[in-house]
C-alpha cells in the first residue's frame, strides 16, 4: 500500500515534536527542611513523627540515609547546597560577620542597629557575588527561570542567580536570613505556585528553591497537629517540635501535589536535604547538645533524596555516603548540563562514582564569623567519615582543649564512646585524609 506524502510529512513532524519534547530540560525542585534531625521522619523509623509525604518521596527516590552536610549551621550549609562548594571554599563560614571593635561585647540588638555594622554585613554578602550558583548554571545551560523562597541569607534573591524570589535582603527593613521569604509554607505556597504557573506559560524550564522556616523555631504548629502529639510525650516543647515536622511535611505534600496536578512530575527532578540537624530540649524549644552547631551526626546528618520519575531508579541506600556538596553536580548531570570540574562533589546517580567514594568531609565553624576573609579564623573542628569510622579533629585556634574523637558509627550512632586512645593507628590514617582534604596550619 502506498502511503500518501502528506501522511509521511505528518509522521515526521510528530516524531520531531516527540524528540523535542523528550529533550526538554527537566524542571528542578529543591526542598530544604530547616533544623530537623536525621531520625525525625517516618521512613527513618521515628516512633511518633508522621511524615507521609516525605515517606512517599523517599520510596520514589534514590534515597541516601547516610547523607551529610559539611557544617551544622544554616548559612554556610545553605551556601554549600547552592554552590556545591565547602564553606572554606566559598568563604561564607558563619551567620553574622564581626562587629566594629568597640561593639565586640555589645548585645546583638545594639550591634545590628549600628550603621557601621550594616556596612560590614552588606560587605560580607559580596562573597556570594564571586560564586557560580546552581541557578546561574541552569540559566546558562538552558535559560531556566528560578525562584527563591524561604531561608536565604545572601541579600536580595538576585545575588544568588535567581530570576524571581521573595527575599528583598534589605538589612534596614529586617533583611537578614530570609525576611519576606520566611512566610512561605507557614502562610501557604502561593508565591511558588504563581511562579511555576508563569514558567509554564512561558514554556521555560524552572528551578524552585523551597526552603521554608520549618520545622525551625518558633515552634507554632496548628493546634490540630499539636493535639496529635501532646499525649505521645510528657514534654510540651518536644510535642511542638514533632508537630512542626508534620506541618512541614504537609507543605511538601502541597508542593508535590501541584506537580502531579499539572502533569509536571514526570519531567521534574525533586531533591530533598536538610540544612542541619536538631535535637529538641525537653524543657524549652531550643536545641540540645550534639545537634545543631555541633560536630556530631545530630548536627550534620540528613537524608538526601533525588527523584525523577522514569529516569532515576528508586532505591533506599543505607550504606553509601552522600553529601550536600553532591547536589549541584547531581542536578546538572541529570539535566544534561556540563558539571564544572572544580566542584568537589560527585553525581549521586552515578553508581560507580558513589561506590568508589572512600570518605566524606566537613568543617564546624563558629556561629559568628571571626574574620571577613580568613575561614581558618572561624574553624572549630574538621571531620571525616570513612566507611563507618568518624574522626573529629579540633582546631587549636578555637578549640584548644577539645580532644580528638574517633567513633564507630555502625555500633555507636550517637557517638558516645570515643575510641581515639584505643586506636591510634586509625586516628593517624584518618588524620592524613583530613589534612589532604583541607590542610590547616
Amino acid at each position: 500500500m502506498r502511503i500518501p506524502v502528506h501522511a509521511i510529512a505528518v509522521c515526521v513532524l510528530l516524531l520531531m515534536q516527540g524528540r523535542i519534547a523528550q529533550a526538554a530540560p527537566p524542571n528542578v525542585v529543591l526542598i530544604l527542611s530547616d533544623d530537623q534531625a536525621w531520625t525525625d521522619y517516618g521512613f527513618m523509623g521515628h516512633e511518633h513523627i508522621q511524615t507521609p509525604h516525605l515517606d512517599q518521596l523517599a520510596r520514589e527516590s534514590l534515597t541516601f540515609t547516610r547523607g551529610y552536610v559539611p557544617d551544622s549551621l544554616c548559612r554556610p550549609s545553605l551556601t554549600t547546597i547552592i554552590t556545591g562548594r565547602y564553606p572554606h571554599q566559598h568563604g561564607i563560614v558563619g551567620n553574622d560577620p564581626p562587629p566594629p571593635a568597640d561593639l565586640a561585647d555589645a548585645p546583638k540588638g545594639k550591634v545590628f542597629r549600628d550603621p557601621r555594622y550594616l556596612a560590614i554585613r552588606n560587605r560580607y554578602i559580596e562573597h556570594i557575588d564571586d560564586e557560580q550558583t546552581l541557578p546561574d548554571l541552569l540559566a546558562d545551560y538552558a535559560g531556566y527561570l528560578s525562584h527563591q523562597s524561604g531561608k536565604w541569607w545572601e541579600g536580595n534573591f538576585s545575588r544568588g542567580g535567581f530570576t524571581h524570589g521573595m527575599t528583598h535582603g534589605d538589612r534596614t527593613r529586617g533583611g537578614r536570613h530570609g525576611d519576606l521569604g520566611l512566610n512561605i509554607g507557614r502562610e501557604g505556597l502561593k508565591p511558588v505556585f504563581d511562579f511555576m504557573d508563569m514558567a509554564r506559560k512561558e514554556e521555560k524550564p524552572f528551578f524552585v528553591w523551597y526552603a521554608p522556616f520549618m520545622p525551625h523555631t518558633p515552634h507554632t504548629p496548628p493546634e490540630r497537629l499539636l493535639n496529635k502529639y501532646k499525649d505521645k510525650t510528657p514534654h510540651l516543647a518536644v510535642a511542638k517540635y514533632w508537630a512542626m515536622c508534620e506541618w512541614f511535611d504537609e507543605t511538601c505534600g502541597e508542593l508535590m501535589g501541584y506537580l502531579d496536578e499539572h502533569q509536571l512530575a514526570e519531567n521534574t527532578i525533586v531533591v530533598y536535604v536538610c540544612d542541619n540537624g536538631w535535637i529538641n530540649r525537653e524543657d524549652v524549644s531550643a536545641y540540645a547538645p550534639k545537634s545543631k552547631r555541633s560536630q556530631y551526626d545530630g548536627g550534620t546528618r540528613t537524608p538526601i533524596m533525588v527523584r525523577w520519575k522514569g529516569h532515576i531508579t528508586p532505591r533506599m541506600d543505607t550504606t553509601h555516603l552522600a553529601s550536600s556538596i553532591d547536589l549541584v553536580p547531581t542536578v546538572l548531570a541529570a539535566a544534561g548540563a556540563a558539571v564544572p570540574e572544580s566542584l568537589p562533589g560527585i553525581n549521586l546517580c552515578d553508581e560507580a562514582a558513589v561506590a568508589k567514594r572512600k570518605a566524606i568531609f566537613g568543617e564546624i565553624l563558629e556561629h559568628d564569623i571571626q574574620d571577613m576573609d580568613d575561614p581558618v579564623a572561624s574553624l572549630r573542628f574538621r571531620w571525616v567519615i570513612d566507611g563507618t569510622w568518624k574522626l573529629i579533629v579540633p582546631h587549636p585556634g578555637r578549640e584548644p582543649n577539645a580532644p580528638v574523637e574517633l567513633y564507630d558509627l555502625a555500633s555507636d550512632p550517637t557517638e558516645e564512646h570515643n575510641l581515639a586512645s584505643q586506636q591510634p593507628e586509625r586516628v593517624s590514617d584518618l588524620r592524613k585524609e583530613i589534612d589532604a582534604w583541607w590542610p590547616v596550619h
